[in-house]
């Protein structure tokens, strides 16, 4: 009678084929096999006839393609008046993408469908791992990690990654580990688990491409990173703080509270990116990111909003504002990618009802002056408000200077002086720099040459205050020099 049969190979030594499916195999005529390329097959019962879905694999562009064709023919061949048996590596359910697709597509047309499970490549894989997989261990695919640019498993978790097939794929999964995972991290190489040429590997991650015993049947595994070393456990950390037998202090705090913290981690971070230094950078983004967790923890305490709508509102911000990058806009250099932001935010203000709301209306108006000002100009700019030339910019310049000689009283001269600065933003703006990394380095120069210029008087046994204009000018540049 009609009817699909999914029939679990094993992981590859005959003698672990279930009794079940050795049954249904001795009675059968015919079997469709995913592949013949796996160690079970050699052992089937003799008089049964075998066809494989090999050559599909060798004219298919993609795995998806092949996967998809070979699910179409299933379904057409569990049609017939004998129906079918499709057999495949380990079992029909574990890191198998035809079976659950021909699962479902056969019980939505009704078709009888029979499961014969079968001994997967994870049990023999923990086995010759020594491993329990229990409490926690993440499952992933090699194809699918290899296409990611960091690893989509926390590193404080082992992980086991099936389908290393070849060395390509090898140094591909291993380029996405190398963004997370130093290259002498301990990894371990399982090679045809449950078979008599089961191999274990024990090597650092950078040589698991270099393996010769790479095949159809290698599994890597990734001990974890280390405590602390994922972003959830960073959640669990902030939450026992704000928990009953958490820090006093931690569970007082509110986002007003908590305000000025974030404040100072900001310019603290500003900082640390000022001074160039990677170290301080690392700890100073930790305490920002601490912030960020904190005040999320409390929001989600009070019922307002979790970290996952944090999480999932930039990510769909992101994907929704780079249509070039996720989708099919086409746009040219930066500039087209600006103006089509420009866009894409005018339209989103429009959903969200803020119409009426101006292109400047997004800028923080707690921003540094400087910063605020470069922000405005960049804006105005994306949509043509801008000088043609860069000459018309050094004219303003030379305009408000003179502007400012003229002035008259103090209320006049706030004004032209506010009218200059904001001509000079303009100059750094077409120049690329950041007006407010370049005041504050100027800022921190002099800050750092007058300390010469103090520390000289001292040598000398005199305050500051006492040097004459020229000995305080010889000490600014001889700090210069330095």
């Amino acid at each position: 009678m009609p009817g699909i049969t999914l029939l679990g190979l094993g992981p590859g030594d005959p003698a672990k084929l279930t009794r079940e499916a050795w049954d249904v195999l001795s009675a059968a005529d015919e079997i469709w096999l995913r592949t013949r390329q796996h160690p079970t097959v050699a052992a089937l019962p003799p008089a049964l006839e075998l066809f494989s879905f090999d050559e599909l694999y060798e004219k298919g562009e993609s795995f998806e393609s092949v996967y998809a064709a070979i699910v179409e023919k299933v379904l057409e061949l569990g049609q017939r008046e004998q129906g079918v048996i499709y057999a495949v590596p380990g079992d029909p359910f574990v890191a198998e993408a035809t079976g659950p697709a021909i699962a479902q597509r056969a019980r939505s047309l009704d078709l009888p469908l029979k499961i014969v499970s079968g001994l997967s490549f994870l049990e023999p894989a923990f086995s010759a791992l020594g491993l329990d997989p229990y409490p926690r261990l993440a499952l992933l695919d090699a194809l699918e990690l290899s296409q990611a640019h960091v690893p989509a498993f926390p590193p404080d978790m082992p992980v086991l990654i099936a389908q290393i097939y070849s060395q390509m794929v090898a140094a591909e999964v291993k380029m996405t580990l190398n963004a997370v995972y130093p290259d002498e991290h301990p990894v371990r190489l399982v090679h045809a688990a449950g078979t008599k040429g089961e191999i274990v590997e024990d090597i650092p991650l950078y040589e698991i491409d270099r393996s010769p015993h790479i095949g159809l049947l290698t599994a890597l595994y990734v001990p974890p990173l280390g405590e602390g070393t994922s972003f959830e456990a960073f959640q669990e950390i902030v939450a026992h703080l704000r928990a009953p037998d958490g820090c006093p202090w931690d569970r007082e705090q509110t986002h007003a509270s908590l305000r000025p913290h974030l404040l100072e981690e900001a310019y603290e971070t500003l900082a640390a990116l000022d001074a160039e230094d990677p170290a301080k950078m690392a700890e100073e983004f930790g305490d920002l990111l601490l912030q960020i967790v904190l005040n999320a923890q409390i929001a989600n305490e009070e019922g307002e909003f979790g970290m996952a709508d944090v999480l999932k509102g930039i990510y769909d911000k992101i994907i929704r504002r780079h249509p070039h990058v996720f989708g099919d806009l086409k746009v040219e250099g930066v500039g087209g990618v600006l103006q089509n932001w420009e866009k894409l935010k005018a339209s989103e203000r429009e959903t969200n009802g803020e119409a009426g709301k101006g292109l400047l209306d997004g800028v923080p108006l707690a921003l540094p002056a400087l910063t605020q000002a470069q922000e405005y100009q960049d804006r105005a700019a994306r949509v043509g408000f801008d000088w043609p030339q860069i000459e018309g910019v050094l004219d303003k310049i030379a305009e408000e200077i003179q502007e400012v000689k003229a002035t008259t009283n103090g209320e006049e001269l706030t004004d032209e002086l506010g009218d200059l600065f904001f001509a000079l933003v303009n100059l750094a703006r077409w120049k690329k720099v950041d007006a407010e990394s370049a005041l504050r380095a100027t800022n921190l120069r002099f800050k750092r040459r007058f300390a010469h210029v103090e520390q000289g008087a001292r040598d000398q046994g005199k305050k500051v205050s006492e040097l004459s204009l020229d000995e305080m000018e010889s000490l600014w540049q001889e700090a210069k020099r330095q």
